[in-house]
């Protein structure tokens, strides 16, 4: 069962990446994976998602190293943080009930500080202190969690799919930047 949920759940964000990859030209980005992308993806705990991510951005393919991978891992990450902290405020201006309005300000408070974090983990790979890297992207992995909580003790709300959905795209682009850190720290 939680083999199909995870099945499940790529297929969905996979889908979310199709504009992505079909927008671009073939010329600037190719169809297939280069070799650094699919040897340091093949390191990673989300391989398919991870060529799927790495290679529907547009500096991915054009990557020289692990090191600017990750950089490329965590940019993709914060553009979700920053998307979803939007969507979150959106949903919260447009909600009628005042405990739901709370709870979703409170989200999008989070995803901006994972956004944060994870524009602080840039600063430090591009410092070579990579330990340093490492703390703020699984800082980032967990503010969105908090989300989630707030939801469960509120039974009578409902946390609304697209959010959950953006947390769980986040967690793997975190999981993916972390073990590529890992690579290289």
């Amino acid at each position: 069962m939680a083999s199909m949920a995870k099945a499940l759940l790529f297929f969905f964000l996979s889908l979310s990446l199709v504009p992505l990859i079909f927008s671009r030209s073939p010329q600037t980005h190719p169809s297939s994976p280069t070799p650094l992308i699919q040897s340091t993806c093949n390191a990673t705990s989300y391989y398919d998602f991870c060529v799927a991510s790495l290679g529907s951005d547009p500096a991915g393919p054009t990557a020289s190293d692990v090191r600017s991978l990750s950089v490329v891992a965590v940019n993709m990450a914060a553009t979700n943080a920053t998307n979803t902290s939007s969507i979150a405020s959106s949903l919260a201006q447009k909600a009628t009930d005042p405990s739901l309005r709370t709870l979703l300000r409170t989200c999008a408070a989070k995803y901006v500080a994972a956004r944060d974090a994870l524009h602080s983990a840039v600063q430090s790979i591009n410092e070579e202190m990579y330990d340093y890297a490492f703390v703020h992207v699984s800082a980032a992995a967990e503010y969105p969690s908090v989300c989630r909580v707030l939801f469960r003790q509120a039974p009578r709300l409902t946390y609304p799919s697209e959010l959950v959905r953006r947390e769980e795209g986040l967690e793997m682009l975190c999981k993916i930047a972390l073990d590529m850190i890992s690579l290289i720290g």
